[in-house]
């Protein structure tokens, strides 16, 4: 089972139209898959779920679980102020110790209104996952200027799909 990461707890986001369209890439490769939305995190989990509160708020056990028991990972990660969503690094922080990200499979796609694609936010969540000894698929998928390259659920741009597909045949085989 891949678990695909929406790495925000924006509203309506760009980021799950992604991650339902990458589900079916998936599918087309036969490769089971579950979407983790962080729009899921109870909205006090800061407060209620991390350090002194570990274990106490079942809401977040339950997706904390999820990550657990999951082998390979797809974080769509939306570019917010040049790097990835605080909700995401606040998250990743109120997993237990040691990381349980240690040893898994990692692919990222990072989403921009803009012409970087996320390539920031990606390098500072590689550098984290590093940090917690997982493995990163070396192929990032970088989509810029989203809004117009995604239509009714889909992408339209040719070379996206491209690079979705060589990701998603990878990180299958990885």
């Amino acid at each position: 089972m891949i678990s695909i990461v929406v790495s925000t707890n924006r509203q309506e986001a760009t980021s799950e139209k992604v991650a339902l369209y990458y589900q079916i890439l998936l599918k087309a490769q036969n490769a089971d898959s579950q979407l983790i939305n962080l729009i899921d995190l109870p909205t006090d989990f800061i407060f209620t779920a991390l350090y002194n509160n570990a274990g106490k708020n079942e809401r977040f056990n339950l997706i904390q679980q999820a990550i657990i028991d999951t082998e390979k990972f797809v974080f769509i990660v939306p570019e917010y102020n040049g790097s990835f969503p605080g909700v995401l690094k606040a998250f990743i922080d109120g997993l237990p110790y040691p990381s349980p990200f240690k040893d898994k499979k990692i692919a990222l796609v990072g989403l921009s209104s803009g012409i970087q694609g996320g390539a920031l936010a990606l390098s500072h969540l590689s550098d984290i996952f590093a940090y917690l000894n997982a493995n990163v698929l070396g192929t990032r998928v970088k989509l810029m200027q989203i809004e117009k390259n995604l239509v009714d659920g889909k992408i339209t741009n040719d070379f996206y799909n491209q690079l979705l597909n060589d990701q998603v045949k990878k990180l299958v085989a990885f």
